[in-house]
């Protein structure tokens, strides 16, 4: 009759090393309790666990046996050259009494200590070797039964490896679909009760006779719009990519919406050239542009069309606001009417703004931005 692989000692040996790989949290974890249960089932003084990169060198390098003074004095751990390139090369294990007397082996870097006895298996992960698994000096050398207690336990943590990286992935699934979650609540409630607000706060603005009250709550306004741009950026920092690509049309559409809503002008808004892949840090500098302009001519201008053109050119961007209102001298308002305020903001990005106007004959405000 055929002797079992393994002894009723081993296979309890077996077990316990399976409840001890599979019990780690974590992939790192993981792999450290393969090398130290390897060690331990075998006798072996030295372990380590190499995970292999895309071109089968050794990408990671865990070791367990050499005090770190002395690994600090080794220098940079090993690729996957000489002997342990060589189960890498053959993909089964290898076992050896001496290290120097195999073919592959080109010694130990200095400082390293000295090792005889080599035992060495991959460990494979569905159908892709994972990385591989070494163990040395053992005293008298490692046996028959070692290789395969080594490679059942290469079985075992190729299993466990799968359950740590599955486990790490929908990890990862769970945080992404929570920060979506707060995103979203930031952006549906938050925000948009915060642009009413604002809405509401230039509303009365342009009702009030007192010129200081009515400058307070533009000042008011404007720094609701420095929060809002404040929540947005800190929004889009927590966005899971697929979700949250902004679409300058739908925001500015709904933006054009909210401020005609309590106005008899008509509001349209034209596109040209590639907009819709403008870079993430226009957008809330576009959103206060088309609001400024837009709402002083809602609110001044008297028009019967209003028109908004995003434009982009080679290396510019074009926000123009034309009303067919009542027009007004620039040089006796000079500076009001919030046109500092876009003049500011252009300049801020390295733009300029330039405002057309005359009595009777319409206001232009166009803000050029470089890309």
């Amino acid at each position: 009759m055929e002797e079992p692989l393994f002894s009723p000692g081993d296979v309890a040996r077996l077990v316990g090393a399976a409840a001890t790989v599979a019990g780690a949290a974590e992939l790192t974890d993981t792999l450290e309790a393969l090398v130290e249960t390897g060690m331990d089932l075998t006798g072996a003084k030295y372990g380590a666990l190499g995970v292999l990169g895309t071109h089968g060198f050794l990408k990671e390098f865990i070791h367990k046996g050499i005090p770190l003074d002395v690994v600090d004095q080794i220098g940079p751990p090993p690729a996957g050259h000489g002997l342990l390139g060589t189960i890498t090369r053959r993909g089964g294990g290898v076992r050896i009494p001496h290290i120097a007397d195999h073919p592959d082996s080109v010694g130990f870097p200095e400082h390293h200590p000295p090792m005889d006895s080599f035992l060495g298996v991959p460990i494979r992960v569905a159908d892709e070797v994972y990385g591989n698994l070494y163990l040395t000096d053992k005293e008298g050398g490692f046996l028959e039964e070692d290789m395969a207690l080594v490679e059942a336990l290469a079985i075992i943590g190729g299993s466990a490896i799968a359950n740590a990286r599955l486990s790490r992935r929908l990890r990862t699934v769970a945080i992404v679909e929570d920060r979506e979650r707060i995103a979203r609540d930031l952006h549906d409630a938050i925000i948009q009760d915060i642009f009413a607000v604002g809405l509401g706060l230039q509303a009365l603005a342009g009702r009030i006779d007192d010129s200081e009250i009515a400058d307070e709550i533009r000042d008011a306004t404007g720094r609701l719009d420095e929060s809002i741009t404040s929540l947005r950026r800190f929004i889009f920092d927590l966005r899971p990519p697929v979700w949250a690509q902004r679409r300058i049309r739908e925001e500015l559409i709904d933006l054009a919406d909210s401020l005609a809503d309590s106005y008899t002008s008509q509001v349209e808004l034209l596109f040209r050239g590639e907009v819709d892949n403008l870079p993430d840090r226009l957008f809330d500098e576009i959103l206060p542009i088309v609001r400024e302009s837009l709402s002083n001519a809602l609110r001044h201008a008297g028009a019967v069309k209003i028109t908004t053109t995003l434009e982009r050119r080679a290396q510019q961007l074009i926000i123009r606001t034309v009303d067919d209102g009542a027009g007004f001298d620039i040089e006796a308002v000079g500076d009001g009417m919030g046109l500092e305020n876009l003049r500011t903001r252009a300049s801020d990005l390295g733009g300029f703004a330039e405002i057309t106007s005359g009595v009777g004959t319409g206001t232009t405000v166009e803000v050029t931005l470089p890309l």
